[in-house]
Formats: C-alpha cells, sequence, structure tokens
C-alpha cells in the first residue's frame, strides 16, 4: 500500500533560481517530506500512514540515509551539491521502501506482542514520534527493546505469582512432617551468662535415652560431644559428632552432638537442646534456627540462649501450638564494674581476658601484653576450633596469664577469667565502625567471674572514654527479640518447585525470586538469602552444572574475600561442570607458612572436607582433608605459641641488658 505523505513547512533552504527551477525544499516537498535540523544534523523527514489488520498507524520517520550532513557542513555546501545529495538519498524507491519496512515491522510487532500479552499501542506511537533523529532501522530497535522490557517485566510478573502461589511460608511449619506429629514441648532456659542454663539443658540431655545438641559453632558442638561421651560411658551409651565438616560416627548412637545446620529432621530422639536460640534474629544464620525450632523431632525440646530471646520464643510455640515453660535463670556470682579505667599495660594482671575486634588489633594487643611481662593465649574468629580450643586450654590450665581475643570468647568458650577489659567499645560492622551493641557488651562482660572459681567477676576499659560507654552499655535495656520476621532460606526443593512452576533454571534468578515473593501476609516468616549466596550463585550460573550442584557449591562455608580460598572454590567447580574428582591439593611447607597462611589452609582443607561429605564422588580425598586441618590446626597453634615465647624473650633480653648496664653504671 502506498504511504500518504504530506508536505511539512520548511524554510531551511532559500528557493536558488539556477537548479532548473527547483531547489532542495521543493524537491523534498514532492516526495511529501520536509527538511529539518535535528541535534545539530540537517535531516529528511518522512510522514505516512499504513494499514495493517485494517489499523491505521501513522509514521513520521527518517529514512535509513536521511541523515545529510552536519548543520555546518550543510551550510557551507553549493545549492547544487545539496540538491545532488537529496535526490540521491530521497527518491522514490526509498519513500516506497521505507513504506514497505514499516508496514512489516508493524505487522511483526503486532504478533509478538500480542503473543506475550502485550499492548502494542503503547509502542508503536514511537513510529511519529518527531524528537527521535535517528534513522528508521534505530527507532525500530529502540521500540523493540521497550517491548523486551515490557515482556521481561510481565514475565518476571508471572514468575513472581507462580512463585507466591507454588510456595507458602505460612505453611513452612508444616514441612517439617516428623516434628509436627510429635507431641512436642518447649523448656526455654533463659538468663545471662553465667547463669548454668546450658549445664541444665545438658544435665537433661545426658539423662535421656536418645537426644540431639544443636550448637551455634563447631567448638561447642565438640566440647559438648566429648561431654556427653564421659556422661554416657558409664552406661554404654554411644554418640555421633556431626559437623558440616566432620563425622565422628558410632553404629547404634543414641545422641548426637552437632552444628544447628546439620538437625536431622527424620530421626526421633527424646530431647533436643537448640543453644544461643537469640541467634534466631541473626540475618546470615538466623534461618538455622528458625528451623531448629520448627523442625527439632524431640518430645522435650531445650531454647537456651540470652533473656531478650523470649517474645520470639512465646510468637513461635503459639504459632506451631506447643506448650512453653519459660524457666529465668540468674547469674551465679555478681558481674561488677571496676571503679576506673585500666589505663596502663602494666596494671593488667593474671586471669584478665583483652578484647578487641579485628585479628590484626589482638595480635597487637598481643604483643603488648607479651612484651609487659605476661604471657598470652590468643582467641580470635579466622582460627579453627581446634586452635581455639588448644588456644583456651593453655589458659584455663594456668600456662598462660593472659587471654587476647574478639568477641569470640563470648561464645562456646568456658574460660576462668576474673575480668573482661575492652579495648575499645566499637566494632567494624562491615561498612564502618559502630558501637557495641549492648547485648553483645552484656554477652562479653558476662564471660568474667566463673562460678565456682571466683567470687564475683569485673569489667572495665582499657581507657577512660571506652570505661564509661562500657559501663553505660552494661546498664542499658536490651531490645528485645521481635515476635515476628523469623528468617527462612531456601532449601533445594524450594528452588525446584519455583523452577517448575516458573521455568527459570538460573539459580541467582530462582534465588531471587525466592526471596523476593514468598514471604507471610503478617510477615511472621520471611524468606533470607545471604549476598555471599547470590553473588557465588551469579559465577556457578556461567558453568554447566546441575542445579544440585550450583546450590551445594554457593553454601560451602568460607570467605570468598580470602583469594586462595575463592580461587581453589572455583577450581573446583570447574571440575565438577567436567565432572572431574578433585583431589586435594596440599599447601606449601608448613615450616615455612606465615601465621595468615596457615589459618588460610584450615580453611581451606574444611571447606573441602564439607564438599566431600556431600559430593564424595568428586571429592574423594576426605580422611587426607580431615587430617590436613588438623595438622594445619597445629601448626597455627605452634606459631601463636612460638610469636608469645619469642616476643617474652626479646622481653627478658632487654631487661637483662638494662640490669647489666646499670650493675656497669655502679663499678
Amino acid at each position: 500500500m502506498a504511504a500518504t505523505i504530506r508536505l511539512l513547512n520548511s524554510s531551511a533552504v532559500p528557493h536558488d533560481p539556477t537548479t532548473d527551477s527547483v531547489n532542495v525544499e521543493q524537491y523534498v516537498e514532492q516526495k511529501g517530506g520536509e527538511i529539518a535540523k535535528q541535534d545539530g544534523r540537517v535531516v529528511v523527514r518522512l510522514r505516512g500512514s499504513i494499514s495493517v489488520e485494517d489499523i491505521p498507524f501513522s509514521y513520521d520517520l527518517i529514512p535509513s540515509q536521511g541523515v545529510l550532513a552536519r548543520t555546518g557542513k550543510w551550510r557551507n555546501m553549493p545549492p547544487a551539491d545539496q540538491l545532488s545529495l537529496v535526490q540521491e538519498r530521497v527518491s522514490n524507491e526509498v519513500v516506497q521502501e521505507l513504506n514497505r519496512k514499516v508496514s512489516a515491522f508493524v505487522a511483526g510487532f503486532l504478533s509478538h506482542a500480542r503473543a506475550n500479552e502485550i499492548d502494542p499501542h503503547l509502542f508503536l506511537n514511537a513510529l511519529s514520534d518527531r524528537a527521535s533523529s535517528d534513522p528508521v532501522e534505530f527507532v525500530f530497535r529502540a521500540i523493540e527493546q521497550r517491548l523486551s522490557n515490557a515482556v521481561e517485566k510481565h514475565q518476571e510478573t508471572k514468575r513472581a505469582q507462580r512463585t507466591r502461589d507454588s510456595i507458602n511460608l505460612g505453611e513452612y511449619p508444616e514441612s517439617f512432617e516428623l516434628a509436627r506429629r510429635l507431641p512436642r514441648k518447649f523448656i526455654a532456659l533463659l538468663g545471662p551468662t553465667n547463669s548454668a542454663k546450658t549445664h541444665e539443658a545438658m544435665v537433661a540431655l545426658a539423662q535421656a535415652k536418645s537426644g540431639v545438641y544443636l550448637a551455634p559453632l563447631r567448638l561447642l558442638a565438640l566440647e559438648n560431644y566429648e561431654r556427653l561421651v564421659d556422661e554416657l560411658a558409664s552406661r554404654g551409651g554411644k554418640v555421633n559428632l556431626i559437623t558440616g565438616e566432620e563425622r565422628r560416627l558410632q553404629e547404634g548412637a543414641t545422641h548426637v552432638a552437632s552444628t544447628v545446620e546439620m538437625l536431622d529432621t527424620r530421626t526421633r530422639v527424646e530431647v533436643a537442646v537448640i543453644d544461643e536460640i537469640q541467634m534466631l534474629a541473626d540475618r546470615e544464620r538466623g534461618s538455622a534456627w528458625t528451623a531448629a525450632v520448627c523442625g527439632a523431632p524431640a518430645k522435650t525440646v531445650y531454647l537456651v540462649g540470652a533473656l531478650e530471646a523470649r517474645p520470639a520464643i512465646e510468637a513461635l510455640a503459639k504459632r506451631l501450638d506447643v506448650p512453653l515453660e519459660i524457666k529465668m535463670k540468674s547469674r551465679k556470682g555478681p558481674l561488677e564494674a571496676e571503679p576506673s579505667a585500666v589505663a596502663k599495660i602494666r596494671n593488667l594482671k593474671k586471669g584478665d581476658a583483652v578484647i578487641a575486634f579485628s585479628r590484626r588489633d589482638v595480635l597487637m594487643w598481643r604483643d603488648l601484653v607479651t612484651e609487659a611481662g605476661l604471657s598470652v593465649s590468643t582467641v580470635y574468629g579466622n582460627l579453627s576450633p581446634e586452635v581455639r580450643r588448644a588456644q583456651a586450654e593453655r589458659f584455663r590450665e594456668g600456662k598462660t596469664d593472659v587471654v587476647v581475643g574478639t568477641d569470640a570468647i563470648a561464645m562456646g568458650l568456658n574460660l576462668p577469667i576474673e575480668r573482661v577489659v575492652f579495648t575499645t567499645a566499637s566494632k567494624f560492622n562491615g561498612v564502618d565502625e559502630e558501637e557495641l551493641p549492648a547485648a553483645l557488651a552484656k554477652q562479653i562482660a558476662g564471660r568474667a567471674g566463673r562460678y565456682g572459681i571466683h567470687e564475683a567477676g569485673y569489667f572495665a576499659g582499657f581507657d577512660h572514654e571506652t570505661h564509661a560507654v562500657v559501663r553505660a552499655l552494661l546498664k542499658e535495656k536490651v531490645n528485645a527479640l521481635p515476635g515476628r520476621g523469623f528468617y527462612v532460606a531456601p532449601t533445594l526443593e524450594h528452588l525446584n518447585k519455583i523452577s517448575r512452576v516458573t521455568g527459570e533454571k538460573g539459580l541467582t534468578k530462582l534465588l531471587r525470586l525466592f526471596a523476593r515473593n514468598v514471604d507471610t501476609a503478617d510477615g511472621f516468616f520471611i524468606p533470607r538469602i545471604t549476598e555471599e549466596q547470590l553473588e557465588r550463585s551469579a559465577w556457578l550460573d556461567t558453568l554447566p552444572l546441575s542445579m544440585e550442584e550450583k546450590f551445594t557449591l554457593s553454601l560451602v562455608p568460607f570467605s570468598s574475600r580470602v583469594e586462595c580460598l575463592n580461587l581453589a572454590w572455583q577450581r573446583w567447580a570447574r571440575n565438577l561442570s567436567h565432572q572431574r574428582p578433585s583431589l586435594l591439593e596440599l599447601q606449601r611447607d608448613g615450616y615455612r607458612q606465615s601465621l595468615q597462611e596457615a589459618e588460610d589452609s584450615c580453611k581451606l582443607y574444611s571447606a573441602y572436607a564439607w564438599l566431600a561429605y556431600r559430593l564424595p564422588e568428586y571429592f574423594p580425598s576426605v580422611d587426607s582433608a580431615l587430617e590436613a586441618a588438623r595438622n594445619a590446626s597445629g601448626l597455627v597453634d605452634r606459631i601463636l605459641a612460638s610469636q608469645n615465647q619469642a616476643q617474652r624473650a626479646r622481653k627478658t633480653d632487654a631487661h637483662n641488658k638494662r640490669s647489666r648496664s646499670r650493675r656497669l653504671e655502679a663499678y
């Protein structure tokens, strides 16, 4: 169909009688167009209309070669050259070809838009939008891109709705079938540090015919595993240890000590103990505590933790329709503030715990304390549980005078600390330094005054400002945990269900669909994925891996910020994508490793063991990994001990030199 084109007014080019009585303006007018200046360029615009499926559409477009020249160049061009260029660029064939292009484009666009349930008229008005100074192909491309974005948004809306329809977090507790069938009872033991609440729960667990202890840390799982082994030995009881990186299994075991993420929801027990229940509010790991409370398959479930967890426990018990008994525990001995700051290194004494909040600061304070003549045990989060335990044991046995550590001592280490000394009242939160939460300050300070060893516990700041802030924090009322907003992490079953209803195959998009669309109407349960898992999934989606393999790899417990660990993880993932086993690669000779390298080796071997328990066919060196992790932990412990000894030796040498100098001066 021929386009109907009418002339647009233009006075851009004056009439020149020397061009055979027709100038550029008149020529373009004859073709049904106009000369226009847009964005510093001179262009030819053609206006017309077409009919597709008896629907009229107008257009005002620049043909493919309708951009003539820059404005300055056009102005300096002789009129004859202008006319010649326009005649070359705007012929009858060009007008007809533009008409055909628009007709074909509109016909295809209508079909595409309708197939995706999108109204095409929302986009086709751009065909007559005079604001565009691009040739027709660019206009078509822009319209198609807008449609593509709309289709993606529409599809995302449909996927979101299908995700919501497929997963109802309100029914999350029902997914733990065995726990829901059992006549369960919750007993909450809530109190401050040194209130013997964990001891009471562990006594009940040891007396039960079967049970499970769920720990926040491998170190706590290991300590209570050994406690259960000792207490059950007299009656022939057997205990399993199950953490992400280690298994100690015995046939016929009746009790299990495990990290909270490793809860077996399909084996019924008499008693379950869930430690540090206030971790329900932790953004990174709180979902594991939600799952444990909802899914622990025990007749009696002990919920052990801080006082502020009470509202959250009450809300969960009500939602789960489980009877709840709450026992409020009091501290066994008083906790008192020192009258003033410690102020000087020489004022530190045997039995002190010096608290800093980074590995670098811990090592700095260790050196300062050692130079003052005190021996030191060192504890911080980057150390493996075995090393933390060995360092703590030295302090516990009196082989070292002072423990210098991070807030890692606040959870899972029972130490004979008489006084806690804060070197600072602020901590880096991942973005900037912020004042310690009152709950954390109380938990750390509460480690002072071990019941049965000290009559009271004491706390202080090292400097006067820190001392004042810490005293204020210990008086501050801790905010209670909210009675809603309990985190739920996606399971592989969740992601497969979303994939089935949406057709989405990428792990990243499935995680986002879960995180954005499956919360409950009242916000009682909310979806939670970590940024680290999301970042890893984006990289894993580039590899030919199954959903199960990608999901497993996304959860390996290590920090992606440590380059050597991240490189090893990527190498393992690539091997798995090619269905090649990854044999354990031992790090360089341990005697030549720095402290940081030895710490990283511990984490690398533990990460390998974690994968080996889940994908044994492709990570076959689990025994070697466990042995290597133990050896690396031993090396870290020896390095810390030797650094401590070397520092004390330097202090002694300096003291002896000063003494000799004074004696010589006396003569």
